[in-house]
């Protein structure tokens, strides 16, 4: 038989055991929102709270279990309000308080729980702090990380570090000095060395936890304590080396017993609140040292993310973060995309072959323990937008080449901090937009563009007007309202199989299934899994095993399922291992044999 995209219908289609109560972070399903490319209720062309709010329904539908929002407080927007100005407040741009309220109150009344962004490593050149410093107050320059410069009359930064969107990580202002920022000079680096900054976040923490929010994704969770000393680190390009070695300024030992705190705070409001780490580190292991039981719920995987379309690369990193978070007894998460990179359907190739490619990586991820994280959009199978026009774009990383040139000009326009335009653009100190920097290979502008939500012309139901960024011509096709209904649409490929994740047994929590044999197939003797090296493997304690496979082909069992992917851009045919229920592609079957289509992954029962 052939078995398209479309679930089968399963007896029960109730939660997961651990999806509800204090342990449902386990084997969530979070949906990132971006919320300035959402949905806008007030025909400003920027998505809001209230339009948020109005399109909850769809991720109701669509399964998830909790939404995660970008920042939403007072901000000048110089980095798409990843620099804020006011913790306690909402940005006018995207509504007051009130809105917060409602649309928390909203997704609760729909089930889902609400996980909102915290920015600790920095804050806006705009906060009240980072002026006073200016101002001269005096203790003020103590909450940020000042300090001279070097050279004959203190003209060179104080270190060799650079900021993550290129040119030195320094800054100097009037009387000499420099401070520190790791992203761009209108996002100042706090000092949690000082007992204020630990005191003001644990007061933050808690007013939007008093307002009923489930958990924070914590911003740069890795970077809050620096090497004592600020050494050099003797070499350049060191955006290159993140997650990949050891570095002064990030994954510092001290970061812990920021977040350890955190946790108790976290716990003591008792009803399952969680905090996230978006945390970069050089290998699983220490990755693994956020979530330790006494820390953070979750930490981004980024190494799944990073991946490539290779299935002894997948394996390697599925083998090795599993490892690493049973090692502290805490759950794996996964996660494909969000607003910092290259959506996977570009990653992966782009056109029909990206897409079947990152459909295949949807399924392969949503069938693995743990917890998994949906960008606004995969489900739509959007491709990255890699054709925006330069004067358009927002990203301060785009403008990072103009920026080196700015920054390090001591008595230049770099001698004071950054000013944001009134575009949200970073602009030069001196109130001028640096020029259109070639070369920029779209960075995050491309995957930040407004959803289409329905019509098939811009901007496609995201609001009353057009959109912050321009969307594409043909994006209607791609719309939530033409994939609704459409069997083999990737809209309802994930909506398939978010409902099966939620009715099988075997799917989603991390602890399901501990015995040896409980991987094994509906005859109970499929063999353990064979490594790239030919090895076999007995199940993980959450009931995962491997099985073998031809060459190109993943194969791993859990408790009355499995999941199967052909990377290869041919068919391959294999013993079936059950029932399918899903695929990302039809599959040929006759029950005994099957015929895997070319990078498809499909789940099986029994």
């Amino acid at each position: 038989m052939t078995h398209d995209s479309t679930a089968v219908q399963l007896a029960s289609s109730s939660s997961n055991a651990t999806a509800s109560g204090g342990g449902w972070w386990r084997d969530a399903v979070i949906y990132q929102v971006y919320v300035r490319s959402f949905a806008d209720s007030d025909g400003d062309g920027i998505g809001d709270l209230r339009g948020v709010r109005s399109r909850l329904p769809h991720l109701a539908r669509l399964g998830v279990d909790a939404v995660w929002l970008t920042p939403f407080y007072v901000s000048p927007q110089a980095d798409g309000g990843y620099d804020v100005a006011d913790y306690r407040a909402v940005d006018p741009l995207f509504g007051d308080l009130s809105d917060a309220d409602e649309l928390v109150r909203a997704a609760h009344a729909l089930g889902l729980r609400v996980i909102v962004d915290v920015v600790p490593n920095h804050t806006s050149e705009q906060h009240p702090w980072f002026r006073a410093a200016l101002a001269g107050e005096p203790g003020a320059r103590g909450r940020y990380h000042f300090r001279p410069g070097r050279g004959a009359s203190g003209e060179l930064p104080p270190n060799d570090w650079e900021s993550i969107f290129g040119g030195p990580a320094w800054t100097r202002v009037p009387n000499g000095d420099w401070y520190l920022h790791l992203f761009a000079p209108e996002q100042p680096d706090l000092d949690w060395d000082h007992p204020e900054v630990a005191a003001e976040f644990a007061s933050v923490l808690r007013f939007w936890l008093d307002l009923g929010i489930d958990g924070f994704r914590i911003d740069v969770a890795h970077g809050m304590v620096k090497a004592p000393g600020l050494p050099d680190i003797g070499r350049g390009a060191q955006a290159t080396l993140i997650g990949t070695e050891p570095l002064p300024f990030f994954d510092q030992d001290g970061v812990h017993e920021i977040h350890r705190s955190w946790r108790r705070l976290l716990d003591s409001y008792g009803d399952g609140r969680i905090g996230v780490a978006e945390a970069w580190a050089p290998t699983s292991e220490r990755l693994a040292l956020y979530v330790r039981p006494d820390e953070l719920h979750q930490a981004f995987n980024f190494r799944f993310l990073n991946c490539p379309w290779d299935p002894t690369a997948m394996r390697t990193v599925i083998d090795e973060s599993l490892a690493a978070t049973t090692a502290v007894g805490a759950p794996t998460t996964w996660v494909l995309s969000n607003h910092d990179v290259v959506r996977h359907v570009t990653r992966y190739g782009g056109g029909a072959r990206g897409l079947a490619r990152a459909r295949a990586a949807a399924l392969l991820m949503l069938a693995l323990p743990g917890s998994a994280y949906v960008y606004q959009g995969e489900e739509l199978g959007l491709p990255e937008v890699a054709d925006l026009p330069d004067r358009l774009r927002q990203d301060p990383a785009f403008r990072r080449e103009r920026r080196q040139q700015w920054a390090t000009t001591p008595t230049g326009p770099g001698s004071g901090p950054a000013a944001a335009s009134g575009s949200g653009r970073a602009s030069d100190p001196d109130g001028t937009t640096p020029p259109e920097a070639p070369g920029q290979d779209g960075l995050r502008d491309g995957c930040r563009v407004p959803l289409p939500w329905s019509g098939d012309r811009a901007p496609y139901g995201f609001g009353p007007a057009g959109s912050w960024l321009p969307q594409p011509a043909g994006w209607g096709d791609l719309s939530v309202a033409a994939q609704t209904g459409d069997p083999h649409s990737t809209l309802e490929l994930y909506r398939a199989a978010l409902e099966l994740r939620r009715a099988m047994p075997g799917l989603g929590a991390p602890e399901a299934g501990t015995g040896s044999g409980e991987g094994a197939g509906p005859e109970g003797g499929t063999e353990a899994g064979a490594g790239p090296d030919g090895s076999a493997e007995g199940p993980y304690p959450c009931g995962m095993r491997w099985q073998s496979a031809p060459e190109g082909v993943l194969l791993f069992t859990r408790p009355g399922f499995a999941c199967t992917l052909n990377s290869r851009p041919d068919p391959v045919e294999l013993p079936a291992p059950g029932r399918p229920v899903l695929s990302s592609a039809p599959v040929e079957t006759d029950g005994r044999t099957v015929r895997l289509p070319p990078e498809s992954c499909t789940w099986w029962s029994w």
